[in-house]
């Protein structure tokens, strides 16, 4: 039981999660200046944010062990199917039940919401499966970072915003960015270090398009983004200035980037992914409690 409990553990890629996680805190605390906290509707939110995250990685997971070539890839702790760790089916049983159980709480939230929101769901969980899955899923054709900045950013902000507060601000897009931006670095980061491996399967990514050094520019450009936008919003009124809390990840932005462009080994790549993570989650808490701070 232990064994399996940690296999699921890893396939889950809890190292990703900030992703599904930080967006909500932002929006919900956004949220919580205009019309308090509904405390339940939070929670569900939340839940079905990361669940429609661990159906993505499984999708992910699934899709990579049946694609032509994946048996070239380095064995993460996250190949559960190519380790033996998971059955095939298993994995499969494991996507059905993540986007049943967000599909579920999608419809409870739509009752209480309205049916926008439906919209935004069924977009949110179609895009989450078509990302790996199919013959021409969205990362392999080169639209991962594109797709990713709109829906775990904007879409996930405002959405949750949108349920709790009932309402679409122009401030709730603004919020949305420096979270967009850093989740896009994470996926950047991911491309860049698997840039041999993917053309070898031929799939496409902006990182290899655009080559190693480019893309470590990029990298640094879209967590100086993130930033940059936290500071733009607060200078110029448009948030509180309590959001200027969002830049205390500042120094280890600073320091993920600067050893970005001093290495290729992969491991140390693997490091950055997870510290870009790290990052992403930190920035979301931060930013949240500059605004929550304000909404009290």
């Amino acid at each position: 039981m232990q064994s399996a409990l940690k296999s699921w553990f890893w396939a889950t890629r809890p190292f990703s999660l900030s992703a599904s996680v930080a967006p909500v805190l932002v929006g919900a605390a956004l949220a919580a200046s205009y019309r308090g906290t509904e405390w339940l509707l939070f929670a569900l939110v939340l839940t079905a944010s990361v669940a429609i995250q661990i159906g993505t990685n499984l999708t992910d997971e699934y899709a990579d062990f049946l694609r032509q070539g994946a048996q070239g890839k380095l064995l993460a702790p996250h190949k559960v199917i190519q380790r033996g760790l998971l059955s095939e089916r298993a994995v499969l049983y494991g996507i059905l039940g993540v986007f049943g159980y967000a599909t579920a709480v999608g419809l409870y939230i739509v009752s209480q919401t309205g049916w926008p929101i439906l919209a935004v769901g069924m977009a949110s969980v179609t895009v989450a499966y078509f990302y790996s899955a199919g013959p021409y899923s969205l990362g392999k054709l080169g639209l991962g970072e594109p797709v990713v900045f709109v829906f775990m950013g904007p879409v996930m902000v405002m959405g949750t915003f949108y349920v709790l507060a009932g309402d679409v601000r122009w401030d709730a897009f603004l919020v949305s960015l420096p979270v967009a931006f850093i989740v896009t670095a994470i996926l950047h980061m991911n491309n860049l270090r698997d840039i041999e491996e993917d053309q070898a399967v031929g799939k496409r990514s902006i990182a290899a398009a655009i080559g190693v050094t480019a893309s470590r520019w990029a990298y640094a450009g879209l967590l100086a983004a993130a930033y940059g936008a936290i500071v733009a919003m607060a200078a110029s009124g448009a948030v509180t200035v309590w959001a200027l809390l969002g830049l205390l990840p500042v120094p280890f932005a600073f320091d993920a980037a600067r050893k970005l462009f001093a290495t290729s080994d992969r491991p140390a790549m693997n490091k950055l992914m997870v510290r870009s993570a790290e990052i992403h989650g930190w920035t979301g808490v931060t930013l949240a409690a500059g605004l929550a701070i304000a909404a009290l």
